[in-house]
């Protein structure tokens, strides 16, 4: 059998809150590539889909620094791209997950732009499928019973990282915005908010779908001393109240 790599989103946390196309799948791997956070700590989108795993499944958990250093990111990224590479060329059934969607803010992305359009040995490509996965802010959205954009309303996702002019350009320009990677920058993106009197427009919700998922519907009223989980989310809508 040809090798073929996939790339799987895992949702948003909830191990049955993946697709029925990737449960499916995960039984059947040779191997399995996990990102994990920390060295030597254990991958959460691992964790996700463990239940799923076939027994022949090897699992190479790997860590991808989170850090400011371009070159020591990009060594890790051009280290594990080889090694899937070299699974693949050897005819395996190759998976990496990734949390949420493996095509939104994900590290499956940089691996993406290194293996896309790599030509095998014996001259064909390097087999790629993307297996969809849920989106943490739809997680959030169907949770909270809070409405995304519907009819003539536009959307954006963005992340807090962006420079608070495109950020309030942003909320100004679309009905519904979502606001990923909240965690340390909460109380600049609330006084962003109170600014443009959207705070009562917006839900703010921490680890979606797992048994930790916290939900703030009155952003004025949380601690300015709060340290919000790392998978903290707003979302968003200027036509619905939180």
């Amino acid at each position: 059998m040809a090798g073929k790599l996939y790339a799987i989103g895992t949702g948003p946390g909830a191990s049955d809150l993946i697709t029925v196309r990737a449960a499916r799948l995960l039984e059947t791997l040779d191997v399995l590539y996990a990102p994990a956070g920390k060295k030597g700590g254990d991958s959460l989108a691992l964790s996700i889909v463990r239940e799923y795993l076939g027994e022949q499944v090897v699992i190479e958990e790997r860590h991808f620094p989170m850090t400011a250093d371009a070159g020591e990111k990009q060594a890790v990224w051009d280290q594990v791209a080889a090694d899937i590479e070299q699974d693949v060329q050897a005819g395996k059934q190759v998976g990496f997950v990734t949390l949420g969607d493996s095509m939104l803010f994900s590290t499956w992305v940089f691996l993406l732009a290194r293996l896309q359009g790599k030509v095998l040995a014996d001259g064909s490509p390097l087999d790629m499928e993307m297996i969809p996965g849920i989106s943490s802010y739809s997680c959030i959205a169907s949770a909270a019973q809070f409405p995304l954009a519907m009819e003539q309303q536009s959307m954006a996702v963005m992340s807090c990282t962006a420079e608070p002019d495109v950020l309030s350009a942003a909320l100004q320009n679309h009905e519904c915005v979502v606001l990923m990677k909240v965690y340390g920058r909460f109380n600049q993106i609330r006084s962003l908010l109170a600014e443009l009197g959207l705070l009562k427009h917006a839900v703010l919700m921490a680890n979606a779908s797992m048994a930790t998922e916290i939900t703030y519907r009155d952003l004025a009223s949380v601690d300015e001393q709060a340290k919000l989980p790392y998978f903290s989310t707003i979302v968003v809508n200027r036509a619905w109240n939180a």
